[in-house]
């Protein structure tokens, strides 16, 4: 039987998140010792490191849910599960779109900037006025 810190070092989880998967039910509720200490086996190991596997690849907490159902449930057909990374590579590819827009605003911002005194600088130009922009990024790492 593995420890909570055990646990936690084996999957680079922390031990406070350990407990808060189990709060909302993602890990089982661990059995414990005659001393209260959770206790947990090598399935905990391999469920804990499929959460944060897919924690990893940005899969939200509600998507981790239904994939562990799936894994749960092994006879189940894998449509839902290429259905559910399906929605997070459209979710990834928008924020990768996002993240590139952001890039070129900032290498043009860098690129039109002189170099002089602070009172020129286009960077803080641009800062200070919104249209000063060429691209529409409201919302984004806000």
């Amino acid at each position: 039987m593995l420890t909570i810190g055990y646990l936690a070092k084996k999957t680079g989880t922390k031990v406070q998140t350990i407990r808060y998967y189990e709060q909302v039910g993602l890990m089982p509720e661990p059995g414990r010792t005659d001393g209260g200490q959770r206790r947990y086996g090598d399935a905990e190991l391999d469920r804990l490191s499929f959460i944060r596997h897919a924690r990893q690849l940005g899969f939200s907490l509600d998507a981790i849910r239904e994939l562990l159902d799936l894994s749960d449930h092994p006879a189940r057909s894998c449509e839902e599960a290429d259905a559910i990374a399906r929605r997070q590579l459209k979710q990834v590819e928008q924020r990768v779109a996002r993240l590139e827009v952001l890039r070129l605003e900032l290498e043009r911002m860098i690129e039109e900037c002189s170099g002089g005194r602070a009172a020129d600088c286009r960077v803080l130009e641009v800062l200070r006025d919104h249209s000063e922009c060429l691209t529409d990024h409201e919302g984004i790492g806000a």
